[in-house]
């Protein structure tokens, strides 16, 4: 059973910037892909960005590319979420979520384990 444990969320003005943190228990991080999600207020959950586990590959949403890095360290068993020129529709609850797979993966459906999530307020 791997438990994860976000941080890092908080309220910050637009054009501001936080950094998530994801820290994951048990010894096979280094093994498992990793994703970020969002989910706003009356809305569905959206994927935000993920990792494979080497921390060489990575993918975003169109709407945090060019905003927002993904990054692991695999000695702390940590996946991180920088967040870059935020903005108030960046406003939600920040999930990270793991999989045991060497591949890459942008649904919701096919992880495994979900942390408890960490709010994310920005103001206009």
């Amino acid at each position: 059973q791997v438990q994860l444990v976000e941080s890092g969320g908080g309220l910050v003005q637009a054009g501001g910037s936080l950094r998530l943190s994801c820290t994951a228990s048990g010894r096979t991080f280094n093994r498992y892909a990793m994703g970020w999600f969002r989910q706003a207020p009356g809305k569905e959950r959206e994927f935000v960005a993920a990792i494979n586990w080497s921390g060489g590959t990575t993918y975003y949403v169109d709407s945090v590319k060019g905003r927002s890095t993904i990054s692991r360290d695999n000695a702390k068993n940590t996946v991180y979420l920088q967040m870059n020129s935020l903005k108030p529709e960046d406003t939600a609850v920040y999930y990270c979520a793991g999989k045991a797979t060497d591949g890459l993966i942008t649904s919701g459906d096919y992880y495994d384990y979900w942390g408890q999530g960490t709010q994310v307020t920005v103001s206009s």
